[in-house]
């Protein structure tokens, strides 16, 4: 009986069959496919969301393109993520949980200012993401950065009312500069930001102040604005 024969009639094929291509690394890309075979997880569609989110953005983001870059149907992904605001949901805590929770150690206000600068350089990593703060942040990730923050401010000596605004102060402090940051980034670019430095210059008489003492002259990074305007905020807040 010839090779062809054997598999017509359904016997299994032998190791001298097409130079032993029944052995799954030695077909042609079968080392490929057992790759692609591995089981769909939440932990990969978050860890692809993320990476299509830096790639494209909030709004470009669609189950069927995450889909594609995972290589499974829209289908599958419904197994484990109900709708997209949940995947973005999940995908902004997944951020947040960049941020590493600093050891306590004596002082309150070093380990605050570490978590606090953290938040907000994981945040301008992924650009996207804080134009999603305005959904609620009540992932685990954000509750357990949150947890600390507090317990350094009640180490610091705050509570009541004074524990709750200084929370609230840093929270938004931190989360508008990172938005603020993605937003402007596009001033980084020397030639807009002396359009933009041209543009208010030009309108002196209506924006004195901003002409005057330089709005957007460049003096001053983000970065260095941010670090001062931190310290300032601690240094009243846990005097």
């Amino acid at each position: 009986m010839t090779t062809e024969e054997t598999r017509e009639s359904g016997s299994p094929p032998t190791s001298a069959d097409a130079g032993g291509s029944d052995v799954l690394w030695l077909r042609e890309g079968g080392e490929r496919k057992q790759r692609r075979a591995a089981p769909l997880t939440l932990e990969r569609i978050i860890d692809a969301a993320v990476a299509e989110l830096d790639a494209h953005g909030s709004e470009r983001l669609t189950m069927r393109r995450l889909a594609q870059r995972l290589e499974v149907t829209s289908t599958a992904l419904y197994w484990h993520v109900s709708n997209k605001d949940d995947l973005l949901d999940i995908a902004l805590d997944h951020v947040i949980g960049e941020v590493r929770i600093p050891e306590p150690g004596p002082e309150p206000r070093a380990a605050l200012r570490e978590l606090l600068l953290g938040w907000r350089a994981a945040m301008l990593a992924h650009p996207w993401s804080p134009s999603l703060l305005g959904r609620p942040l009540l992932g685990p990730n954000v509750l357990a950065r949150t947890e600390f923050l507090q317990a350094m401010l009640v180490r610091a000596g705050l509570s009541g009312k004074e524990l709750a605004t200084a929370t609230s102060l840093l929270v938004d402090f931190v989360i508008g500069a990172a938005m603020n940051g993605a937003t402007w980034r596009l001033l980084d670019n020397p030639a807009v930001l002396a359009k933009a430095r041209a543009h208010i210059t030009g309108l002196k008489e209506l924006y004195p102040t901003l002409s005057t003492y330089g709005f957007v002259d460049g003096r001053w990074s983000q970065d260095e604005l941010f670090h001062l305007g931190l310290d300032q905020i601690l240094d009243t807040l846990m005097r």
